[in-house]
């Protein structure tokens, strides 16, 4: 693992308005990882991605995930484990149910 790897691990982004301009202004959107969404404080969708940046845009215009109002991120090259972790811990806190938007 290098450097930036470690320095980065498991560091979540803080919560942030899931608007065009936040997706298109970070700049380490363009790596891979996890993002959540929610709005009311209820996780829409639990997505990953090679390039999260794209991943969030194409959200935006999703009938179901464009209602969330924030998003957090984390930059990880695991992020399928991830999303899974996350997902399996949803489900055992939520009744086997998946987040509003990935529950079709």
């Amino acid at each position: 693992m290098n450097n930036k790897e470690e320095k980065g691990k498991d560091v979540w982004s803080e919560w942030l308005d899931f608007d065009h301009s936040n997706i298109t202004t970070i700049t380490t959107l363009d790596e891979p990882g996890v993002f959540k969404v929610h709005a009311s404080m209820k996780i829409l969708y639990i997505g990953s991605s090679i390039n999260l940046r794209q991943s969030l845009l194409e959200s935006l215009s999703d009938p179901c995930i464009s209602k969330a109002k924030r998003f957090s991120y984390l930059i990880t090259e695991n992020a399928e484990h991830v999303k899974d972790q996350l997902l399996k811990e949803y489900r055992e806190s939520h009744g086997g149910s998946l987040p509003t938007c990935m529950d079709k």
